[in-house]
C-alpha cells in the first residue's frame, strides 16, 4: 500500500489518509512530543512549513508518548500547547505508537527507510523525521538530533519542490 493511502486519524480524531490530509505535497513526517528536550524543534518545523508550504510542502506532526512519557496530554492539550507555544499550523495526527507491537502501519513503512549512515529500524527518540516525495516514497530519514534547519534537511526538501 502506498504510504499516502494508509488510514490515519487527525488529532481531532477524524479518519483520513495523508493523501486526503495534505494532497500531493512533499511531506516531512515527524514524531513529536511536548515535554522533550527537543521540543524547541517545533520552531524550526513551523519555519519550514511557512517557507515551503506555498511551494507544495507540509510538515505532519505525529504525537507519541513512547519516549519517557514526554507526550502525556490529551488531544486538546496537545493542540493547545502546539498552537499557543509554537504557532503550529501544520497537520497533527492522533497520538501514535511508532515502535513495538502496537506500531502504527504508517511507521511500519517509515522505519524500513535507512538514515544517512544506512541504519534503518526503530525510531530512536522524539523528533525523528522522514521526508516523503509527492508520490509517497520516503526519500530521506533524519535522526532526532538533526534540526529542521539543518542544511541536509533544507537541501532535501528543496530538491522535491
Amino acid at each position: 500500500m502506498n504510504l499516502r493511502d494508509i488510514p490515519v486519524r487527525t488529532l481531532a480524531d477524524a479518519p483520513t489518509t495523508l493523501a486526503e490530509l495534505t494532497g500531493d505535497r512533499a511531506l516531512l513526517i515527524v514524531n513529536v512530543a511536548s515535554r522533550c528536550g527537543l521540543t524547541p524543534q517545533y520552531t524550526g518545523l513551523v519555519k519550514l512549513q511557512q517557507e515551503y508550504g506555498p511551494r507544495g510542502f507540509s510538515v505532519v506532526g505525529v504525537p507519541c508518548n513512547q519516549f519517557m512519557g514526554q507526550e502525556p496530554g490529551s488531544a486538546e492539550e496537545i493542540q493547545e500547547f502546539c498552537a499557543t507555544t509554537y504557532g503550529v499550523d501544520f497537520p497533527l495526527l492522533e497520538k501514535t505508537d511508532v515502535n513495538g507491537e502496537a506500531r502504527h502501519p504508517l511507521y511500519d513503512q517509515l522505519t524500513g527507510t535507512p538514515d544517512a549512515d544506512g541504519a534503518a529500524g526503530d525510531i530512536q527518540w522524539n523528533f525523528e523525521k522522514f521526508l516523503v516525495d509527492r508520490e509517497g516514497t520516503v526519500v530521506a530519514r533524519f535522526r532526532p538530533g538533526v534540526e529542521p534547519s539543518d542544511p541536509a534537511v533544507v537541501t532535501a526538501i528543496e530538491k522535491l519542490l
